[in-house]
């Protein structure tokens, strides 16, 4: 853990740094992005192991959740810099001309990237791909919450860059207080919308840019027209992944009447199929991050006792290791706790519905949500797309449009503001730099006092 003045000294090397112009070559940026490449393989191994130590993570689960979301992000990003980085000429306007315009994109500068716990190696390094495309600095916040994986970050990033390039922090509240004190240039923060206000507050103190990643309450809707099976399945993988503790995991499912019961049937089926008949033996499902996160969710639970159907044949919870298993909450009242905030663990309420309006006035009630879930034919998923809103939605399946590095990912209203992944992360850590280039031997007298061409202007208005 650093002290304040250490924490001080490391953003003043890396202003310096910045300052020194060395981060604007593309060439540097481009051998910053292999070394990454290469620490990351080299450490592969130690990071899944102490992501199973903090989260009961499986190396596969972790390959395919963090690891393979990075190699694919990093190849993308050096295939492509050298076209994001070239100036690209634009059009101008008749009234400037005989000048040429051309758009330079330049780095935003000393950024301060904040990471959850939850998928603690991908959230800090996605956007950290980011920032070294673009050419800044950056500090890396880990979370306390996973010191094993956080430990074992701080030990690769130091090995493979200088402190006054890129560093990691490690601390707790008062940490994060500190470092948002200071002045940075950007700011990428993801986690709750509690913190997330926080790192607004003290950005505006600053004018300093930032991007929220948040949560929220995540919907999925069943229509009539889909496909039952299907639904379940996707939707009990998304929201076992990582025990749900996944800020675009399923976090609630508006079902219709008639596939109700269907669906409750085939989802605890798909659990047994995924995890086995009792969750608790297999490799393959997570632990609750901390005590705290255990006893929110069990009191989730135990307030819905006579509607909580567990899709375990074994035990429902094993509080000394903080295991949940993954429980239906049936029909749930709208205003209780558990329909009112981010849930972030194995629990989905599912909440019948007759009429799909019903449903779409159900979503549009509450606050924008950072993922959808649609299950339906392709007519009926445009029309529900078209009178809702989220950071991105998905038709037939969940979670898997955080994937790519071709769409953009990021939240809306309550559940962040800005997005990134492919070229957005290098565009979102960079300034769009407009530039306007003018002769010297012509100049027009259309613009010059006393206007004797306000009429001929005028007149070109009017066409």
């Amino acid at each position: 853990m650093q002290t304040e003045d250490k924490i001080y000294s490391l953003w003043q090397s890396q202003r310096e740094f910045y300052n020194s112009g060395i981060t604007r070559d593309v060439a540097f940026r481009r051998e910053a992005l292999l070394k990454l490449r290469e620490a990351l393989h080299k450490w592969e191994g130690p990071l899944s192991d102490a992501l199973w130590a903090d989260l009961h993570k499986s190396p596969q689960e972790a390959y395919l959740t963090e690891f393979c979301i990075l190699y694919s992000e990093l190849d993308y990003h050096l295939k492509h810099l050298n076209t994001w980085t070239s100036d690209k000429s634009k059009r101008v306007s008749l009234f400037q001309l005989p000048s040429s315009g051309r758009i330079h994109w330049e780095p935003l500068g000393n950024t301060l990237i904040i990471a959850p716990w939850n998928y603690p190696i991908q959230l800090i390094l996605n956007p950290l791909i980011g920032a070294i495309s673009a050419g800044d600095t950056a500090v890396l916040k880990v979370s306390p919450f996973v010191p094993r994986v956080s430990g074992a970050l701080a030990e690769m990033v130091a090995e493979c860059f200088d402190s006054k390039y890129i560093a990691v922090v490690q601390g707790h509240r008062d940490v994060n207080e500190y470092l948002l004190s200071l002045r940075w240039d950007f700011i990428f923060f993801t986690g709750g919308t509690k913190f997330g206000a926080a790192v607004i507050k003290a950005a505006s103190e600053h004018f300093t840019p930032v991007v929220l990643e948040m949560g929220g309450k995540s919907p999925c809707i069943v229509s009539e027209d889909g496909d039952v099976k299907t639904a379940a399945r996707r939707i009990a993988w998304g929201k076992v992944v990582n025990a749900g503790q996944t800020c675009i995991a399923p976090d609630y499912a508006l079902v219709h009447r008639s596939l109700y019961d269907d669906f409750i049937r085939e989802f605890r089926n798909q659990v047994r199929e995924l995890l086995g008949p009792d969750p608790y033996v297999s490799e393959y499902f997570g632990r609750i991050v901390n005590d705290g996160a255990f006893c929110r969710l069990k009191g989730y639970i135990d307030a819905a006792l006579d509607n909580a159907l567990t899709c375990s044949e074994g035990m429902r919870f094993v509080e000394s290791e903080r295991y949940i298993a993954p429980t239906l909450i049936l029909n749930p009242d709208p205003e209780s706790d558990v329909m009112t905030t981010e849930i972030f663990g194995p629990l989905l309420p599912v909440i019948p519905f007759s009429d799909l309006n019903q449903a779409i006035s159900f979503v549009n009630g509450r606050e924008k949500p950072l993922a959808m879930y649609i299950f339906s034919k392709k007519k009926t998923a445009r029309g529900i797309i078209s009178k809702t809103t989220s950071g991105g939605a998905c038709v037939n399946d969940t979670i898997m449009h955080v994937a790519g590095e071709t769409l953009p990912f990021g939240g809306v209203g309550n559940s962040g503001m800005g997005e990134y992944h492919g070229r957005r992360s290098f565009e979102v850590f960079s300034h769009q730099r407009s530039v306007l280039s003018t002769p010297v031997r012509m100049d027009l007298p259309l613009r010059y006092m006393p206007y004797k061409y306000i009429s001929f202007v005028k007149s070109l208005m009017k066409k």
